[in-house]
């Protein structure tokens, strides 16, 4: 199934997010969608199994090393900005922990990897779509997702 407005607000209406892929180097999309979620005030924890910390605007946030690692990951919606592999990977493990909801950023899946998100999860962002010219992103139509699910 294609994503949709309904698709992007059923991800903002989550209690939590994690980014798989958070990273402390802010030219990279990891660190500009992890301080996108920090920047709109959301609970989210950066996934990065190589930095203890990762500061936006002064302030530190305590990475986990993957998504085992979080509090009630079953609830927890997760953005992925890694590549196609490691996508997969994180997917497989998501699933084992009852995540429902993904958000796969421009460059992180292949066919592969987008029909496996499908076939095994009850959200899932990714591909063609958004308003974005290369498919669904956070940083393109995160606020439109916030504001259909009540909060912005």
């Amino acid at each position: 199934m294609a994503s949709s407005d309904s698709t992007l607000r059923a991800f903002f209406q989550a209690p939590k997010y994690a980014v798989v892929g958070a990273s402390t180097n802010t030219q990279k999309y990891g660190y500009k969608v992890f301080k996108w979620y920090v920047n709109h005030d959301l609970p989210v924890t950066p996934i990065n199994p190589g930095a203890p910390a990762i500061e936006v605007d002064g302030k530190e946030y305590p990475t986990v090393t993957s998504l085992s690692a979080l509090d009630g990951a079953g609830e927890t919606a997760v953005s992925i900005i890694t590549p196609p592999a490691v996508t997969l990977k994180t997917l497989q493990e998501a699933k084992g922990l009852g995540i429902q909801s993904v958000f796969l950023q421009p460059g992180t899946f292949n066919d592969e990897v987008l029909a496996f998100a499908r076939e095994n999860f009850k959200t899932v962002l990714g591909g063609d779509g958004g308003w974005g010219s290369e498919g669904w992103c956070v940083l393109v139509d995160g606020e439109r997702g916030l504001k259909s699910a009540g909060k912005l």
